[in-house]
């Protein structure tokens, strides 16, 4: 078989995408792209893996020749909060980047390529709740116009040179395996570090904020199952909604006290970040996946829970604990 490149390797889901598919596919067959060469350990020293820059065609063209490439799973963005930080870095990873995969992969034939989009591609006027698969998107932050421009470009190169490009679009993800960042539904993995560091987490979201969420084992299972889904059954393509729960982080506060009880949660609130949370849904209407490729996810809130206790625990054991954390709100500069 042709080999698998998976761009963003060493990002949230693709530090734990390629393990699932090195098991499927074979270690040799799978190969692990990132921007620079801090890949997790465990993805270099298991199978192939290089480094490209998506917004540079020549060298992506490049890889994909010399790796024999047939199908790409292409993970690489610049997320919310660090897009508007920097939209022009944004705008060439996630805009540019996207151009040229497409491009590359059209131009040496390649099967497949897949590509998460995320409720970011939705807006203020987006109804909240069950939000439907087709329905109004006006996004107002760059990762957010970057999103609904990939669900557009992947379905035109579809219908107008007949490159099979899927993608859905994610809630929040929730991840033991790598450390949170500074995306907007972030708090959700943040949280819980700082559950059993420190006892006490201060949230820049308010405590009634909904977002709907993943776990990371559903995130994975989606791509492959959308991957591997019949052709002639979707009538969708780029934008499909995938969904599994919906909380606020003093639910999820809740929810962790009652297996840690001496944990405490207070709040100072981002504006930059809480205006990016209240324009997304806070639950997601995900028939479509359901009916066109059998879409069902295995985790539900109280079942994450306890594997993030349990898998954190093990993972944070012996390390010296950190200091409380610090607010720190996302900068306003260039936005």
């Amino acid at each position: 078989m042709k080999r698998i490149l998976v761009t963003g390797a060493a990002g949230q889901i693709g530090s734990e995408l390629v393990p699932i598919l090195r098991e499927i596919y074979g270690n040799e067959n799978v190969v692990a792209a990132g921007h620079n060469t801090r890949l997790p350990a465990d993805l270099m020293e298991s199978g192939p893996y290089t480094t490209v820059n998506v917004a540079d065609y020549f060298e992506l063209d490049r890889e994909i020749k010399w790796n024999d490439i047939g199908r790409i799973y292409h993970l690489s963005s610049i997320l919310s909060a660090k897009g508007e930080q920097n939209p022009e870095l944004a705008y060439a990873v996630n805009i540019g980047g996207l151009k040229n995969v497409l491009d590359v992969a059209k131009g040496n034939d390649i099967e497949q390529v897949l590509i998460p989009s995320s409720i970011a591609a939705f807006g203020p006027e987006t109804p909240k709740e069950n939000t439907p698969n087709d329905t109004v998107q006006k996004p107002r932050t760059m990762y957010g116009i970057s999103k609904v421009f990939q669900e557009l470009l992947g379905q035109y190169y579809f219908e107008k040179y007949d490159l099979d490009v899927r993608g859905v679009r994610f809630p929040g993800i929730i991840s033991w395996k790598t450390e949170p960042t500074a995306g907007t539904t972030d708090y959700a993995v943040a949280i819980f570090y700082e559950a059993i560091r420190n006892g006490h987490y201060t949230s820049y979201l308010k405590a009634g904020t909904r977002l709907p969420m993943m776990y990371m084992p559903d995130a994975v299972k989606a791509l492959i199952d959308l991957g591997r889904a019949d052709s002639d059954r979707l009538k969708h393509r780029t934008d499909f909604n995938v969904a599994a729960f919906s909380f606020t982080p003093s639910e999820l506060a809740d929810i962790i006290r009652e297996r840690l009880p001496e944990f405490t949660i207070d709040y100072r609130i981002d504006p930059i970040r809480q205006a990016i949370a209240d324009s997304w849904p806070r639950s997601l209407n995900d028939s479509a996946a359901r009916e066109e490729w059998g879409w069902k996810p295995d985790w539900d809130l109280e079942m994450m829970a306890d594997d993030m206790l349990e898998k954190l625990s093990k993972k944070l054991a012996g390390r010296k604990v950190a200091k409380p954390q610090v607010y720190s709100p996302i900068s306003r500069k260039g936005v």
